[in-house]
C-alpha cells in the first residue's frame, strides 16, 4: 500500500529548478590571531524569564589571557546563520528540503515540500581559503499539526557556501543539498566530526532498518523505515536493502564547491552518533546510540583513508563497586574482522540476516526449542536474542552486525545512549558521552554477563577514556595504534545531578550538565565543549569545561525545547574562532513543565523554525 506523509511545512513555498553553489573569488581578510596562555570562560545563568527562554542566545564571556595576569574579555553572541524553512542563495527551495534519489524534491499527500525539522551536525571547512558548511538534516518525525508521524523520513546533508566579514561575522550565501543517491541514500544523519584531513564525517544512526524481534521471522527487518526509502526516496524503483544504512559518509569539499561522497562500509553499521578520528588519521572511536549498545574502534591500514581496516570491540572490566555513581575500569580489545570497503558493500548488496545467523525467537525457547550451540546476547535492544554464526560468515557478522558480534565474542554491550566523542590530544584522553545511565549499564542478575553495574541516573555522563600505544588484542596480536583505550572513568565536574521537579520542571540540576549529547574539545582552549538532549532540562545548554582547571561554564541556552546540536570547535579560522551550534525540535516540552508555562512558551515559539548557527566573539588563537 502506498504510504501517505504530512509535511510539517506546508508554508514554505515550492521553487523551480536547481542551482549549484560556487564562491565569488574576492580575497578573504585575515586577522592576525593572537598567542594566548589560557582561555576562561565566564558563564551565563539560565534563562530566568519567558523572552529569554524562548530564544537561542548567549551572554557569556571568554577571558583570553595573554600572560599569566592580562587578560581581554570577549561578549560571546549566538548567531543564526538560516533555518530549515530559510532559502539560501541560488538555491530554488528551502535549507530543510528532503529529496529523492533524483534530487527532485518530496511533496507531501497536499502537494507540500517536506521539511526536516531537525538540524544536527556542521563541519566548517577552509578549503584553500574558502568556507564551506557541511550541516546535517537528522530526521523528520514531526507532522505540520505537531503530531508524532510514524515513520521516520528519508534524510539529507547540506553544503552552504560561508563568507566572513572583517569582523569575523559569518554569512550563508549559497547553498545546494548534497546527492546521496550514489551511496544508496542516507538514513537519520545524526552527529559528525571533521577529519585530520579536512573532511566531513557523518553519521547514520540506523534506529530503524535492522532486524530485531518486533518484526516477526528471522531474515525481516523494520518495515516502516524501508518502507519510507523505497517508496520515498527510491520512489518505487527498487526496494531499500537494511545493509545499506548505518554507516559514517564522509564529504570530501573542492574550492569549486563541488564534493566528493563516500560511505564507508569498512568502518562497519550501527547507530552510529558520530565516529571520531583520532590524530594519527587511522584510528576512530564511535559513538553507538540506544539501549544496549557498545563501543567500536577502527584502525585504518593507511593514514588518512578509511576505506579499509580493522574493527575491534571493547571489553569493559568494571573496578569500582557494584551500584557506583559511574562506572571505572579497565578496557581490552576483541578483533572483530578486517575488510576493505568494496568487500563490505559487497557482502551489504547481497547478504541477509538469515545468512549470517541461525535465531531463535524467545518464543521458540520458551516452547523448549533446543538452544545448544546458540549464543544468548543483549545487542541493541532490551530482550534476549538466541544466536548461531553461520559457517563461514565471520566477516559479514564481524561489519553488518558488528554489535551482535561483539557481544557473541564477549564484548559490552550494555551501554546506554551512547553519544559524541571528543580527543585531548595532548593529554592522550578521549571523552565518551552517555546521555542517560539506565537499562544495560544497571545491574542485571537475570543475565549470564553483567559487565557494567551502576546506579540510574537519568542526568547521565561524560566519560574520560585514557589512551595508550602498545596495545594487543584478547587474543595477544598487537594493535596498530597509538590510542588504545585502557581504562575509563567519569570526571566530577562532567556528571549530572538528579533533583526534585523545580518551578519550572527540571529533573537535572540546571547548573551541571544534563544528557550530554554533542561534545567538541578545543587543544587551544583546553576546553571540553557540551551540548545537551535533555528530556529532564527546560532550556538545553551548551559547557564549556576546561580539563585542566575542571571549571564548568554555561555558554549558551536553547530554545526551550529544543536539543543543542551541531557542536564544532575551530581555534582558528582567518583571526577568529566559532563554536558551531545549531537547535532542533523547539517547544517539545518536557512532562514535568507546567501547563502554564508550555502555553506561554508555546505561543512565543515557531516550532518549526529549527536553525543553525554558532556563537562567536573570540579572536583565533595560536
Amino acid at each position: 500500500m502506498k504510504m501517505k506523509w504530512i509535511s510539517l511545512a506546508a508554508v514554505v513555498a515550492l521553487g523551480l529548478g536547481f542551482v549549484g553553489c560556487g564562491n565569488d573569488d574576492e580575497a578573504v581578510v585575515v586577522t592576525e590571531p593572537v598567542t594566548a596562555t589560557a582561555v576562561e570562560f565566564i558563564g551565563m545563568d539560565a534563562p530566568s524569564n519567558v523572552a529569554d527562554m524562548s530564544r537561542s542566545f548567549s551572554t557569556a564571556k571568554a577571558r583570553v589571557y595573554t600572560s599569566a595576569t592580562e587578560y581581554t574579555d570577549y561578549p560571546l553572541e549566538y548567531t543564526t546563520l538560516f533555518g530549515v524553512k530559510d532559502k539560501v542563495g541560488t538555491n530554488p527551495y528551502a535549507a530543510g528540503q528532503l529529496y529523492n534519489y533524483k534530487m527532485q524534491p518530496l511533496m507531501d499527500v497536499n502537494g507540500a515540500p517536506v521539511i526536516a525539522e531537525a538540524p544536527d551536525a556542521n563541519s566548517l571547512l577552509n578549503v584553500d581559503g574558502k568556507l564551506f558548511l557541511v550541516s546535517h538534516l537528522e530526521y523528520d518525525s514531526i507532522l505540520a499539526d505537531g503530531s508524532d508521524a510514524t515513520s521516520r523520513m528519508p534524510m539529507n546533508m547540506i553544503l552552504t557556501n560561508i563568507e566572513q566579514g572583517t569582523d569575523g561575522k559569518l554569512k550563508a550565501v549559497d547553498q545546494k543539498a548534497i546527492d546521496h543517491s550514489s551511496v544508496e541514500g542516507g538514513w537519520i544523519f545524526c552527529f559528525g566530526s571533521q577529519t585530520p584531513w579536512n573532511t566531513h564525517l557523518g553519521g547514520e544512526e540506523d534506529y530503524d532498518l535492522y532486524f530485531t524481534e518486533a518484526s516477526g521471522a528471522a531474515a525481516s527487518t523494520a518495515a516502516a523505515g524501508l518502507n519510507a526509502m523505497t517508496e520515498l526516496y527510491w520512489d518505487n524503483t527498487k526496494t531499500a536493502n537494511p545493509y545499506h544504512y548505518g554507516y559514517n559518509q564522509e564529504v570530501e569539499v573542492k574550492a569549486d564547491g563541488s564534493y566528493v561522497l563516500n560511505k564507508r562500509y569498512a568502518m562497519g553499521k550501527g547507530t552510529w552518533e558520530m565516529a571520531k578520528v583520532f590524530g594519527d588519521g587511522k584510528t576512530a572511536l564511535y559513538g553507538d546510540d540506544g539501549t544496549n549498545v557498545f563501543l567500536l574502534m577502527f584502525v585504518g591500514d593507511n593514514a588518512n583513508d578509511l576505506s579499509s581496516g580493522t574493527l575491534y570491540a571493547s571489553k569493559f572490566t568494571q573496578t569500582n563497586a557494584a551500584g557506583s555513581a559511574t562506572a571505572a575500569g579497565t578496557m581490552s580489545w576483541i578483533k572483530l574482522g578486517h575488510a576493505t570497503e568494496s568487500e563490505v558493500k559487497a557482502l551489504a548488496d547481497t547478504t541477509t540476516f538469515g545468512e549470517i545467523f541461525d535465531y531463535l525467537t524467545p518464543t521458540a525457547v520458551a516452547a523448549g526449542a533446543d538452544t545448544t550451540g546458540y549464543t544468548i546476547i543483549k545487542a541493541g535492544h532490551t530482550g534476549k536474542e538466541y544466536l548461531k554464526l553461520k559457517a563461514g560468515m565471520e566477516k559479514a557478522a564481524a561489519f553488518l552486525e558488528p554489535r551482535r558480534y561483539a557481544a557473541m565474542l564477549g564484548g559490552t554491550t550494555e551501554w546506554n545512549k551512547m553519544e559524541g566523542m571528543a580527543i585531548d590530544e595532548k593529554n592522550k584522553k578521549a571523552y565518551m558521552a552517555i546521555s542517560t545511565q539506565d537499562k544495560g549499564m544497571l545491574t542485571d542478575a537475570t543475565f549470564g554477563t553483567d559487565h557494567i553495574q551502576v546506579a540510574k541516573n537519568n542526568c547521565g555522563a561524560t566519560y574520560e577514556i585514557t589512551l595508550a600505544s602498545g596495545q594487543t588484542d584478547t587474543a595477544g596480536n598487537p594493535i596498530n595504534s597509538a590510542y588504545v583505550g585502557t581504562s575509563l572513568m567519569a570526571p566530577t565536574g562532567l556528571i549530572g545531578e538528579q533533583i526534585a521537579t523545580d518551578a519550572v520542571g527540571n529533573t537535572c540540576n540546571p547548573n551541571k550538565i544534563a544528557n550530554t549529547d554533542n561534545i567538541a574539545f578545543s587543544e587551544k582552549m583546553r576546553t571540553l565543549f557540551v551540548g545537551e538532549d535533555s528530556g529532564t532540562h527546560v532550556n538545553n545548554f551548551v559547557w564549556a569545561y576546561n580539563v585542566d582547571s575542571h571549571k564548568l561554564s554555561r555558554i549558551a541556552s536553547v530554545t526551550a525545547g529544543g536539543e543543542s546540536t551541531g557542536l564544532q570547535v575551530v581555534d582558528n579560522m582567518n583571526g577568529h574562532s566559532y563554536i558551531m551550534s545549531n537547535s532542533q525540535h523547539h517547544a517539545d516540552f518536557i512532562s514535568t513543565t507546567p501547563a502554564d508555562l508550555k502555553a506561554t512558551l508555546g505561543a512565543q515559539i515557531d516550532k518549526f523554525n529549527a536553525n543553525f548557527g554558532y556563537i562567536g566573539g573570540m579572536p583565533g588563537l595560536k
